[in-house]
């Protein structure tokens, strides 16, 4: 079991990567290209893997707010997307594995230059012995490099006395500025910015031209077309804008206030704006916008109005002289219309008494507000009221130039005309409901004529200040109610609270509002928690569930009820004081396998706790950090070595085996065997097993399943993948002794003895304690390595010679006569464990195969070194064909065994050789000799020479 590393490595389009600093990396990549990092981890178990992004948001970052793959791909990168990025890997163990990579986008945007005149000048005759300023502005990164030409003539500072340039502080990035001092003649020319971020990532040059004469000048329009254009619903309308004035010509664009769009269906031609079928929305400013680069842009506005009548309403105000709001007769009745218009001076209104036409006299006063006020109010004012003025009244308003209709409203004023009353029907004042419910909130309102009803929610008020404004249950502030019924759907528990019912000031009588309140109290079934829980159980143990209550409504008079499947197990009743209810097992059986449930329950329904209580094993955790094909002398197969560790072995029962199942990818046939498994696996144990007779270059599925007396546990997959090996006569070569052809390794016909190929699984009890590793170099059991068994009847001094294959030397290395120095370097690397009283020595000798067979020693130890693998690493240089010869020697006693691991050469000088200081708990007189690379390479060159 290992913490997670990470490395990020980069393919793909970079312009440059720099080197490491302070643990991060610059990408440097040209906006467009594709960006690609993966993030290579090692760890056990398998770490998860996550990118995320420093700078902005979650909409900021590529796809989901994290990527959970090794590989980071974008796509036509944009110049938003640079950034840090973060390669995060966790398995559980120690700290997250961190990385980062700062991703920097080069780009380079044409440039722009802008003419301008010094403040305060005279705008007419625009350049006549006047000051001017050329800028040219172009966004990049790097920072922009500019230069500035007057036709073929390069401009510099001192270059012209009538020139100056310079970048002025108060821009932002690098702006350079040309300024021509009192204009001579020669100053009408052709200006070019060169813009340049010195060819970085491939981003070439760009310019901007401008042509400076006498006729230069800053842009003006103006507006074809009324303003305000007062249009009808549905016609088309056209604003025209057009340039008067300007070198050179402007251009023309049609903008709306606060970057508003303008109407889809909108046809723009130049400075033509045509908006077809205009509607309502369509209405409101519009602006031309004029720019050529020279001085300001010049903008000239106006104002759509489409014709229309909006929200008619009306309202009785009963004689304001009188206490009582009721209507009678000798009394004073004032009836108000309003209606909102577009344009409001067009707004205009006629009253009808029953069906006729109604005329301003002494005592029916009509008069209406300022049409300048929106929106606008016409009032008759009834003076005396007598029994022939019941009736009908009507109020209609219309607009003067026609083009919308008219909008009618109808007032009854007779005896039966009263003010409005608002009730609450008897038991409806106080309401439950169950969360799902629908419910139906009531205020009665009496009075003619009948008023709209208001609904809103009145505020809980906590401490000195109210909370913020409750909403409705739709969301808006309130609701109107032609008939005082509030509907709510689908209740829920947000929803509980105080509901108030109000007479609205219009469509009724203008008196002080009526009111009533409703409480309404939703309840919902207890919520509780852990809604759902896997729990794994071995046979025979004692383990208790917990349910608990989070909320409920009503939470008094709460029950609970455990269940195993449907048999009932215990029922009860929650006191004030407990929030919560367990269930405990004394002894796991096999009858207590299952699902278990707990109801706690209210009037309102049930909250259920779920646990699955199972002896099914955890999945197995492949281990990933090993090397991929083990290398065979067969042309047509190849190995591989599965490494596992158990999840939480002791969890559950004892793993008996493991099903092993293969499948060729692209083939639907699964093959299957069990791997038997002795003993107690401990957690972290690294577990091995050998794949053979894999067909090259195919890839396979591999699925192992623990088995346990319960039956099946959760399986794992992973997909073993043959990478062909680098030929290992050349460049690299590696064997740990897993497959039984020991990787063409051969055992020394002049020797006393031979080394033995073993794997501690497989030891047996004549085993000598202490000495001897318990398992292979990576910690499995199963796994095997060679080792020398220096029981009887082997004699002190006697040796065991272990032969490599036969390395052909790289064809691009020279010739045996030629230097040491021109044959290339290959690291020879192996692991080894020297424990025991009677350890003798390891030597490893170089055998090269010239016209004569030669050995040189390259390295040697003596001695017990410890129970622990260690790592020995060599330079060599080979001159010809070559063997590595491994040669133990056996000590004065029987614990001397010596073992070795996982040998590998490859091509190159050795790499983080180990230290020399490593502790032994060897006697200080055993010598313990540690050659260095670079000493071990300086004493071969001797020897060779």
């Amino acid at each position: 079991i290992t913490p997670p590393t990470v490395r990020i490595v980069h393919s793909g389009q970079a312009c440059n990567v720099e080197e490491e600093r302070y643990s991060e990396r610059v990408y440097t990549i040209r906006e467009g290209e594709t960006l690609e990092l993966q993030c290579l981890v090692t760890g056990h178990p398998r770490p998860q893997i996550r990118w995320t992004k420093t700078a902005g948001g979650a909409s900021d970052r590529q796809g989901d707010s994290s990527l959970h793959n090794e590989t980071l791909k974008i796509d036509n990168i944009s110049r938003h997307q640079g950034g840090r990025y973060y390669c995060k890997a966790e398995n559980g163990l120690g700290s997250p594995a961190i990385r980062s990579i700062r991703v920097d986008v080069y780009y380079l945007d044409d440039p722009v230059i802008t003419v301008h005149q010094s403040v305060g000048e005279a705008k007419e005759q625009f350049y006549f012995e006047r000051t001017v300023f050329l800028r040219c502005v172009a966004n990049s990164n790097p920072p922009v490099h500019y230069t500035w030409r007057r036709g073929r003539e390069a401009l510099t500072q001192g270059s012209d006395s009538g020139v100056e340039i310079y970048e002025p502080f108060f821009t932002q990035g690098e702006t350079k500025i040309l300024k021509l001092k009192n204009l001579r003649p020669q100053d009408y020319a052709e200006y070019t910015c060169i813009s340049s971020v010195r060819n970085v990532c491939g981003i070439g040059d760009k310019s901007a031209h401008f042509s400076l004469n006498n006729r230069t000048a800053p842009p003006s329009i103006k507006l074809l077309l009324d303003d305000p254009l007062v249009v009808n619903p549905g016609e088309t309308i056209t604003l025209v804008c057009v340039a008067s004035g300007g070198d050179p010509p402007p251009t023309l664009r049609w903008v709306r206030p606060g970057g508003e769009e303008l109407p889809r269906r909108s046809v723009i031609n130049g400075g033509t704006l045509t908006i077809p079928a205009v509607t309502v929305d369509d209405g409101g400013a519009y602006s031309c916008m004029a720019s050529n680069n020279v001085g300001n842009p010049a903008k000239k506005s106006t104002t759509i109005l489409v014709r229309g009548l909006r929200k008619g309403r009306f309202w009785i105000t009963p004689d304001p002289y009188h206490n009582d709001d009721n209507i009678q007769i000798g009394r004073e009745v004032k009836i108000s219309c309003q209606v909102e218009a577009t344009p409001p001076e067009e707004l205009q209104f006629s009253w009808l008494k029953n069906g006729r036409p109604l005329r301003s006299s002494e005592r029916m006063v009509i008069t209406h507000t300022d049409t300048d006020v929106s929106p606008g109010t016409t009032n008759l004012d009834i003076i005396d009221l007598k029994f022939t003025d019941f009736g009908t009244y009507t109020c209609v308003a219309s607009l003067r130039n026609g083009g919308t209709p008219e909008i009618s409203i109808d007032v009854n004023i007779s005896s039966t005309t009263v003010p409005p009353e608002l009730t609450v029907p008897r038991g409806r004042s106080h309401l439950i409901a169950q969360e799902g419910d629908t419910v139906d909130l009531q205020c009665l309102v009496s009075g003619k004529p009948k008023p709209i009803i208001l609904w809103s929610r009145v505020e809980e008020s906590g401490g000195a200040a109210a909370a913020a404004v409750a909403l409705m249950p739709d969301g808006s502030a309130e609701t109107e109610s032609y008939d005082g019924v509030l509907r709510i759907s689908n209740l829920t528990r947000e929803m509980s609270g105080t509901y108030r019912c109000q007479t609205s000031q219009y469509n009724g009588f203008n008196v002080k509002p009526r009111e009533a309140l409703i409480q309404l109290v939703v309840q919902f079934p207890p919520t509780v928690e852990p809604v759902y829980t896997e729990i794994r159980q071995a046979l025979g143990r004692a383990f208790s569930l917990t349910c608990r209550l989070l909320r409920a409504h009503p939470a008094r008079l709460l029950r609970y009820e455990w269940k195993l499947g449907s048999r009932l197990l215990t029922v009860g009743q929650f006191s004030d004081q407990r929030d919560d209810t367990n269930y405990l097992v004394r002894a796991l059986n096999r009858e207590g396998y299952g699902e278990y449930t707990c109801d706690i329950t209210n009037e309102a329904g049930a909250g259920r706790c779920t646990f699955l209580v199972t002896g099914k094993a955890y999945a197995p955790e492949f281990y990933y950090d090993t090397y991929s094909a083990l290398w065979e002398n067969q042309p047509r197969v190849y190995g591989f070595k599965l490494q596992w560790t158990q999840m939480e072995p002791n969890a559950v029962d004892r793993i008996l085996a493991y099903r092993l199942g293969i499948r060729q990818m692209g083939q639907s046939r699964w093959w299957e065997q069990e791997i038997p498994m002795e003993g107690t696996i401990q957690k972290g144990e690294l577990l091995t097993y050998n794949l053979t007779k894999l067909v090259k270059p195919d890839s396979y599925l591999v699925r192992l399943t623990p088995i346990t007396r319960y039956g099946e546990g959760d399986a794992t997959e992973r997909i073993i993948t043959y990478s062909a090996p680098v030929n290992p006569h050349l460049r690299e070569f590696r064997c740990g002794f897993e497959d039984e052809a020991m990787c063409l390794f051969s055992q020394d016909k002049t020797d006393e003895f031979d080394w033995t190929r073993h794997s501690a699984a497989t030891r047996d009890t004549k085993y000598t304690p202490n000495t001897g590793p318990s398992s292979d170099h990576t910690g499995s059991k199963q796994g095997f390595y060679m080792y020398i068994e220096t029981s009887r009847p082997r004699l002190d001094g006697d040796k065991a010679r272990l032969l490599s294959p036969i390395f052909n030397m790289n064809s691009k290395s020279s010739s045996s006569s030629s230097s040491a120095t021109n044959n290339p370097t290959y690291c020879f690397a192996f692991y080894y464990h020297m424990y025991g009283k009677h350890i003798g020595a390891l030597n490893v000798f170089l055998r090269q195969k010239g016209q004569t067979v030669s050995d040189t020693s390259v390295w040697s130890l003596t001695g017990n070194q410890g129970d622990r693998w260690r790592q020995a690493k060599v330079n060599i240089h080979p001159t010809t064909a070559f063997q590595m010869m491994m040669e133990g020697v056996r000590g004065s006693g029987i614990e001397g065994d010596i073992a070795i691991d996982d040998v590998t050469i490859e091509e190159g000088e050795c790499k983080d050789p180990p230290p020399k200081n490593l502790r032994s708990p060897a006697p200080p007189s055993s010598p313990h000799i540690w050659q260095l690379c670079v000493t071990l390479s300086l004493a071969l060159i001797g020897r060779q020479r």
